[in-house]
């Protein structure tokens, strides 16, 4: 060690060059006790210069702290002594090994430290790079290493807008278009995963032709049955349904229903390939994501294909597919215009084939779809109010404590029934299907939204057969809800006038009598 120290003294070059040589062979040796000793001996103080830009020893010393800092124990003597600023620096070289030792340096250096990633991304390392990928695309070992860093850098927030600001998605998608090998091509998804998940990347990604490009994997490997092919598929599908998450890339697919794209995207519905049908319907679930795409999309028979999809799922059972069929059948239903045509095509009735589903992500899709179905039809909250099966499970799922959304949904079903039917003998089925004590419950939930939906579903209630409803209201303690509601300073004026409507719509019952119900009318 103490060579090298008087080495870099008196810059003999060729005596450098040779301390350096026994460094790297010590280190291939006994790579753990080679680094211990370096950094014991100071010696890591001394590479901050012999890393400058024209130091002909630049790529041996990278190489040594690339390896020193695969031990964990040498990433921070490593920072300490400086080695960060003039590494970046290095980045700018011309010089193909130079620019390899130097990322292998920084990249284990940083691994596994988003501290120490994130103030890489504060030295400006992501242009760099990205200009790097570009110059030396010819270089497989380079551009493996720009891979390596991006699928590391991508991973925090902070990054994002500093490759927004690059022509990264140009540069994947043509490193992706040119790549054979399973292996590499996975490298490049490991890196558009996450960068398609800001908005401004998933349009330029667009823009850049990586659509296209997947596409043509899905049909390279739909058939396939060797297992690179199914992931492949996997991952290229996925992927298209990432894109279409971003407002603008997924307007700029759609093309108001004519793009070649969604019509592509359209015929993975009725595939047999498990992985497409659920791509498919992912898909329409984010294009339906504003009013005009789907009006559009229902009036061109996609709801049919979805039915389809979801009938031969009754058995097959295929969780994801129940799932993204049942989400996309949602978004669709929610302009007014769709309603009633989707009632029409069955729609409610295909839904209720997975009542007996006992997977929650199905059932919170599923009493979604409905309450989106029957809001503002009246006729159809009605039919459904009165089907005893469906409000039973209602009213079992509204006691789902482990699963808060399948538990809210159900309670929003179930004042949904009442609201938009206004019907006494759907009031009557929710009464006798045990429904009020979740009324009341809904009643006191943190939603305001939630808590008018009760008290207006219980005042329609009281309304149409108190005298049905009165024993219930009296076991669930309604009046002293009631009572807690008007009292309460944080109750939002809506809340207070609909308790008021409902105290009215009781006063004529045995209830009164309550002394909370007394106070309450003097007030």
């Amino acid at each position: 060690m103490w060579k090298l120290k008087l080495a870099s003294a008196d810059s003999a070059a060729d005596s450098m060059e040779g301390c350096l040589d026994c460094l790297l062979k010590a280190l291939t040796h006994n790579n753990a006790e080679a680094s211990e000793k370096i950094r014991d001996a100071g010696v890591l103080d001394l590479f901050s210069a012999l890393l400058a830009p024209k130091s002909p020893c630049a790529p041996k010393v990278a190489n040594i702290v690339a390896e020193v800092a695969k031990n964990e124990f040498m990433r921070s003597p490593c920072v300490g002594a400086g080695l960060l600023p003039p590494l970046v620096q290095l980045l700018r070289s011309e010089d193909q090994d130079v620019l390899l030792q130097t990322g292998r340096a920084l990249g284990n250096i940083c691994y596994d430290s988003h501290s120490l990633q994130a103030e890489l991304i504060s030295m400006g390392v992501i242009p760099t790079l990205v200009k790097l990928l570009g110059i030396h695309s010819q270089n497989p070992s380079l551009t493996e290493m720009c891979l390596i860093a991006f699928g590391n850098l991508a991973e925090l927030e902070s990054s994002k807008e500093q490759f927004a600001s690059t022509n990264i998605a140009e540069e994947l998608v043509k490193l992706f278009q040119k790549q054979v090998e399973h292996e590499k091509k996975e490298m490049v998804f490991e890196v558009l995963a996450p960068l398609a998940e800001n908005d401004t990347i998933k349009l330029q990604l667009v823009e850049a032709g990586l659509v296209e490009s997947l596409l043509e994997v899905v049909d390279r490997t739909v058939d396939g049955e060797r297992e690179e092919d199914m992931a492949e598929l996997k991952t290229a599908s996925d992927l298209m349904v990432l894109l279409l998450l971003g407002d603008e890339s997924m307007q700029k697919l759609f093309e108001g229903g004519q793009g070649s794209v969604f019509q592509r995207v359209l015929s993975w519905v009725p595939s047999h390939n498990h992985q497409l049908q659920l791509a498919g319907a992912l898909a329409i679930a984010n294009f339906a994501r504003n009013d005009g795409n789907c009006i559009h999309m229902v009036e061109t028979g996609i709801v049919q294909k979805l039915l389809d999809l979801l009938e031969r799922h009754v058995n097959e059972g295929n969780v994801t597919v129940q799932h993204a069929a049942l989400s996309a059948l949602r978004n669709l239903a929610i302009p007014v215009v769709n309603k009633s045509k989707m009632l029409s095509l069955g729609v409610a009735d295909v839904v209720l084939k997975f009542l007996p589903s006992e997977m929650p992500p199905v059932q919170f899709k599923l009493l979604g779809t409905l309450r989106m179905l029957i809001d503002t039809q009246a006729q159809a909250a009605e039919q459904l109010g009165t089907n005893p099966t469906l409000v039973e499970r209602l009213t079992e799922w509204c006691e789902a404590k482990d699963h808060a959304g399948v538990m809210g949904e159900s309670s929003r079903l179930l004042s949904a029934l009442i609201r938009h039917s206004r019907s006494k003998d759907v009031v009557r089925t929710v009464i006798q299907g045990g429904g009020v004590k979740h009324l009341v419950n809904m009643a006191t939930s943190e939603h305001v939204i939630m808590q008018n939906e009760a008290l207006v579903a219980l005042g329609l209630m009281a309304a149409l057969d108190l005298g049905l409803a009165e024993k219930d209201f009296e076991g669930t303690r309604l009046v002293q809800v009631l009572h807690k509601l008007l009292s309460d300073e944080r109750s939002a004026p809506e809340i207070k006038y609909n308790s008021m409507i409902l105290i009215c719509a009781i006063m004529g019952s045995g209830l009164c009598r309550c002394s909370a119900l007394q106070d309450m009318t003097s007030m």
